[in-house]
């Protein structure tokens, strides 16, 4: 079931409605049934992989529960028998907690890869069944990467004993469920998200407003801008042969345009349905075009998903011991500086070659991977030598300019990197990258090739004057300006005009367009 749907449209008014409908301590079951049916509709019987992924990270943090108390107890035991501390005992736990979370993780990991990459299974398959099954038979459940995320994140917080596991699994699933995340995230924290989602909370007027507001807002982005620019991406992509690099390039640029308003669209529709329930989920996406580098865009971009990364695959990592053994190697044959900066960008360097992996499992996301990690870990690595040679130039670092050379530097390489993501193979996107070079033919951007991308002129520009809007918008929200409090001060014909003037446009140029057909997500597939 798509967020740009009618049918979402109805579902989320009954599913509303039920929920204030029921006595504030039950409110947690309609939202649960609610994501049930949200999925069950939307992916049939991939629900089962849901099932799985709530049931098994839900023994695990249940088992873990019990060795943390069992830790404690025995902790406290030999506390108040002045004794030896039991060391050997708390290995002991600790090895079996290691193997729980192992297991588990091992389990649900598993099921990810094994769905999301099993186009490289597609002949073993077809031979074992004697070509009754095929890879493309198995397919891709709804949100897998993020419920998968999200419950292991689940577990090893409780491996950690830093939250207290959910006895009740029903609870627990909607935790895992919850139906506003389910399409492209963000990627909730139990401690943060599960206190809200089962308290049941009153209506408000006001989350009313903010999440009508917020879900316009992503309307806007997804309808009107997205899906329009996607017609150019998919014509240019589909037979970039045709052009040359200059056209080819302006499809890049769509196809920037296309995802950062898709993603960022999809964003607000979800955290502005979560506020109709009350629901505050986690912020995702700040704004990225104004980062100031490659590490900056990244953390603003997928924010809850780096989070996750950092917390969960870089940490562990850069302060394991064989990265320590490898900071004190490299002290020894390169100097304290190089000893403590190397362990790291390795790490941070993995960090963005499993995100680039996770995208898909073709060699064009394994290169994404590796041309986001590389420039990032040359980075951090050149990071002193970088502000010795600003200072020997006597070049501001805080001034305006230089803010401003840092965020095209910035936009520039990101838009090099989609190349690589947007192109059908990996050989193919460096072809394309050659053609700005041998074969611009600049002359295609004036003779009239710009309007046979699938979009007329007045359709083009309502992508144009789209970005322009989105821009001033984002550029007044970096600069500190909250919009809806401004909107607050204003008089209410302007507070009205701002909803409706949005929803005009939404009704003209986005689902009542005569040509008007829904496109999916793209962080869907992931």
């Amino acid at each position: 079931m798509s967020f740009t749907s009618a049918a979402f449209l109805l579902f989320l008014a009954v599913s509303a409605i039920l929920y204030y409908a029921l006595p504030a301590r039950f409110r947690w079951t309609a939202l649960l049934g609610a994501s049930f049916a949200f999925y069950i509709l939307g992916g049939g019987f991939t629900v089962l992989w849901l099932c799985a992924a709530v049931f098994s990270t839900w023994l695990a943090g249940l088992a873990l529960g019990k060795l943390n108390r069992e830790a404690a107890g025995r902790k406290e035991r030999d506390k108040t028998a002045g004794g030896d501390p039991g060391k050997d005992d708390g290995k002991t736990i600790v090895r079996k907690k290691k193997r729980v979370v192992f297991l588990v993780l091992l389990f649900n990991f598993g099921i990810l890869w094994f769905l999301k990459y099993g186009t490289f299974l597609g002949p073993l398959l077809s031979a074992l069944s004697g070509g009754r099954l095929r890879a493309d038979a198995l397919l891709l459940p709804l949100g897998i990467s993020f419920y998968i995320f999200q419950s292991a994140g689940y577990v090893i917080d409780c491996y950690r004993n830093k939250i207290e596991p959910e006895k009740n699994p029903l609870r627990y699933a909607l935790f895992v469920s919850f139906f506003p995340q389910m399409v492209q995230g963000p990627i909730g924290r139990y401690d943060a998200l599960a206190p809200q989602l089962l308290r049941g909370n009153p209506f408000s007027a006001e989350n009313l407003r903010l999440g009508i507001g917020l879900m316009l807002w992503g309307w806007l982005k997804k309808l009107v801008i997205a899906d329009r620019a996607g017609v150019v991406v998919e014509k240019v992509f589909s037979e970039y042969h045709n052009f040359g690099g200059a056209v080819i390039a302006v499809g890049v640029f769509f196809y920037c345009v296309q995802l950062y308003c898709d993603f960022s669209g999809g964003i607000e529709i979800a955290r502005g349905t979560a506020k109709l329930f009350g629901v505050d989920l986690a912020e995702n996406f700040r704004r990225p075009i104004f980062a100031r580098s490659l590490a900056e865009y990244w953390r603003r971009w997928h924010i809850t998903l780096g989070q996750w990364m950092r917390d969960y695959v870089f940490y562990p990592l850069a302060l394991s011991q064989p990265f320590g053994k490898l900071g004190r190697a490299c002290r020894k044959r390169f100097g304290n500086r190089v000893g403590k900066i190397l362990p790291t960008s390795l790490a941070t360097f993995i960090v963005y070659l499993l995100i680039g992996i996770w995208h898909g499992g073709s060699f064009r996301f394994i290169a994404y991977g590796f041309w986001n990690g590389a420039i990032i870990t040359f980075s951090l690595l050149m990071e002193e030598k970088y502000r010795a040679w600003a200072q020997k130039c006597r070049i501001d670092r805080d001034s305006v300019p230089w803010r401003v050379w840092q965020t095209v530097r910035t936009c520039g390489i990101v838009f090099l990197g989609r190349y690589i993501t947007r192109a059908p193979r990996f050989l193919a996107a460096l072809w394309m990258l050659s053609r700005l070079i041998v074969d611009p033919r600049f002359g295609e951007l004036a003779d009239g090739t710009l309007l046979t991308l699938g979009l007329p002129g007045a359709d083009l520009a309502v992508v144009g004057i789209g970005v322009v809007v989105l821009l001033a918008a984002e550029s007044a929200m970096e600069r500190g300006v909250v919009i809806r409090e401004w909107l607050a001060e204003r008089h209410w014909a302007v507070q009205w005009a701002a909803i409706l003037a949005p929803l005009l446009i939404l009704l003209l140029f986005g689902i009542m367009r005569g040509d008007y057909i829904a496109a999916e997500f793209i962080y869907q597939q992931y």
